[in-house]
């Protein structure tokens, strides 16, 4: 499993390296595509419009249009000679008719929202010829090259007509602005499609990768669990079979003192048994969420008084004593006695477990808004930040340095936060490491 999982990771990742490189070389190849495809469009719809204009630029001006151009007298040789000279698209047309064509056209190509600016003019080179039609926006977006694009059209007279050589050539420019915003604008949907797949791919890749940890840790702590569930068990069935066979030897069985001394032994063994059965059951419904809760009123103190009697014994052999400060006027909770009393159990025995010598357990009480707050408080070894932080997580167990006579499954304070939070109440933990822990209990008030 060490070996595999980071191989999976590796491929996993190079995976998605490559599908996101392909994805980026696919839109910049669709953006080429696209841009050409615009081109196309927008020649097509200058070809179409420039074969309507070039129908009417062999026929006569009208005498109106040529009367107006300047330096012409009436009646002069001048004015008959441009009166018989065949016109250009200028003088047959106005800026607003060949933009009406333009954009008929455009649309017909698909191009309905595309904006455009044009001119018309005799001189392809300068466009600074008298005979022009130039749109409004014209001169502000034919300079730049950059995010803009120029279409130019040849207006000329189709070979072997009549007209040509005497019509004068003109050129039709369009200029598109913002080229690449167009494409872009119509690859949005795709490009948004790509995006949100390729999320989607890189939320399965680490909910797969959480996962994948997540069960590497779970066999872990199911390592651990069994390895500490065979230690639990093992020690009192030993002790049963060794009182067994006493109980079997003659010079036992003749002794009733002796007699009562190793059955004592396996009560005793058998209690323990049922506590770590009862433990490993508690784990199971929790897992199930079906522990139901028998609430009634409780007095918070008579239980705590109650759990500290009978850890007497095991202060004494610690050379440690408790502190009691029972400061709450009103103590009195709707809880479940058992499940409580197990609580208050499980946080004093692990006051005792986790010290050494000359151990000090302070519990004091005192009311709040929210009900009654209890804190069980000690001086033993106490946690690292780390450990504060997973100290509630099921079958987690601190690390205990040089004290190896703490046994258990990790299950004690998983169970707590879980009683807890059914009797809706709050729980949190203050520790420094070699200095001690204090866990603060918050239970709604009674009613």
């Amino acid at each position: 499993m060490k070996r595999i999982f980071p191989l999976i990771i590796l491929l996993v990742s190079l995976s998605l390296i490559g599908i996101i490189v392909i994805q980026v070389s696919w839109f910049r190849s669709m953006l080429v595509v696209k841009e050409d495809q615009l081109a196309e469009k927008v020649i097509k719809a200058m070809a179409v419009t420039g074969q309507e204009l070039m129908e009417q630029k062999g026929t006569l001006p009208s005498l109106k249009n040529r009367r107006s151009r300047p330096n012409i007298t009436w009646p002069s040789d001048q004015l008959m000679m441009e009166l018989m000279k065949p016109s250009t698209i200028s003088e047959k047309f106005t800026t607003y008719e060949v933009d009406e064509k333009l954009r008929k056209n455009f649309n017909a190509n698909g191009l309905n929202d595309t904006r455009y600016e044009f001119v018309i003019s005799s001189d392809a080179g300068g466009f600074l010829s008298y005979d022009e039609l130039r749109s409004r926006g014209f001169d502000r977006v034919v300079e730049d090259t950059i995010r803009n694009r120029r279409f130019v059209y040849l207006l000329q007279v189709p070979a072997g007509s009549n007209m040509e050589g005497l019509v004068p050539e003109e050129v039709m420019m369009v200029v598109v602005p913002n080229v690449k915003h167009i494409v872009f604008r119509e690859l949005r949907w795709m490009l948004a499609g790509a995006i949100l797949f390729t999320i989607i791919l890189l939320a399965a890749f680490y909910v797969t990768v959480s996962a994948l940890l997540r069960q590497k840790k779970m066999s872990e702590i199911k390592n651990d669990f069994i390895n500490n569930m065979t230690h639990e068990f093992k020690t009192p069935l030993a002790t049963i079979s060794l009182a067994v066979d006493a109980l079997r030897t003659e010079k036992v069985a003749n002794d009733r003192e002796k007699g009562e001394y190793f059955t004592g032994i396996i009560k005793e063994e058998n209690k323990r048994m049922n506590k770590q059965v009862e433990t490993i059951l508690q784990a199971a419904l929790m897992d199930r969420q079906e522990i139901q809760l028998n609430r009634k009123p409780v007095h918070v103190h008579a239980i705590l008084e109650q759990v500290l009697e009978n850890f007497d014994l095991q202060l004494q052999n610690k050379g440690g004593h408790a502190d009691i400060q029972l400061q709450a006027k009103n103590d009195e909770i709707q809880a479940d006695e058992v499940h409580f009393t197990n609580l208050i159990n499980n946080l004093v025995d692990n006051a005792v477990k986790y010290s050494r010598d000359n151990l000090v357990l302070k519990i004091n009480t005192v009311n709040t808004s929210r009900g009654i707050q209890i804190r069980i408080e000690d001086n033993g070894i106490g946690m690292t930040k780390e450990s504060v932080k997973r100290i509630f997580e099921k079958f987690y167990r601190v690390h205990t340095g040089n004290l190896h006579n703490v046994k258990g499954f990790g299950l004690g304070l998983s169970y707590v936060k879980t009683i807890v939070d059914a009797h809706h109440g709050k729980i949190k933990v203050e520790s420094a490491l070699g200095k001690g822990t204090s866990f603060i209990i918050e239970m709604p008030a009674s009613g």
